[in-house]
């Protein structure tokens, strides 16, 4: 029952994300947006990774983030391994595919990026930080794209709460890091504990942009 509620929970966050990313760039215009390039190149890798996986015994020992293993790429490499079998594999991948998409029309392919490599190189740090323990010594959180899909994911959550005067859409975005931080403090759920971090550095990225705009706008003024 623990095990069901836990991938329950972490499903409905998922959903959550997604439906706060699809608010932020309007369900309406889906269908007219240009190909999400960065969307399909990191949905491309985690194929080619899976595919690696199947013809090669040896890839995950090469490619996952095992702390107790040297190389400097594993941190990269192990995010388009899949650890969690067929299943795993299907729901990681499709997740990515459906989040980074939906990013890239907001905050934009750069951003897009940044924000993913974000939640592959800081969660652990971040941990580490707070003092909530350290690397990881559980083989299953060696590799897979998950972590990063949920810190990006959650920063669609603030992109709609930046866009929404609606109420049920601010309930939907603010309730993100809400059930993020009770997974984490109950169920030990590292996924909600991401999805708070990828919420905390979107409001960071959302300032930032907009203090740039200002002070471009500021500067474009003509002087009396």
């Amino acid at each position: 029952m623990d095990g069901l509620l836990f991938y329950a929970t972490t499903a409905a966050l998922m959903v959550m994300m997604i439906n706060s990313g699809f608010g932020a760039v309007g369900r309406g215009s889906v269908r007219g947006r240009p190909v999400p390039w960065v969307a399909v190149g990191l949905t491309t890798l985690a194929l080619a990774g899976v595919v690696l996986q199947l013809y090669w015994a040896g890839a995950m020992a090469a490619l996952d983030h095992d702390p107790a293993k040297t190389g400097w790429w594993r941190v990269f490499t192990s995010v388009f391994m899949q650890n969690g079998g067929v299943a795993g594999a299907v729901w990681n991948i499709a997740t990515l595919a459906a989040v980074a998409a939906l990013a890239q029309w907001f905050w934009g392919g750069r951003l897009t990026v940044v924000l993913f490599l974000a939640g592959v190189l800081l969660p652990e740090h971040l941990d580490v930080l707070l003092g909530l323990g350290g690397p990881s010594t559980d083989p299953r959180d060696f590799a897979g794209s998950s972590g990063a899909t949920y810190f990006l994911g959650a920063s669609l959550a603030l992109a709609l709460l930046t866009r929404t005067r609606i109420r049920k859409e601010q309930v939907l975005a603010t309730g993100v890091p809400v059930l993020g931080l009770a997974m984490w403090f109950l169920q030990d759920n590292g996924h909600g504990l991401v999805a708070v971090y990828g919420f905390a550095l979107a409001i960071l990225v959302w300032a930032a942009r907009r203090w740039m705009r200002s002070a471009a706008r500021r500067s474009s003024r003509p002087t009396a």
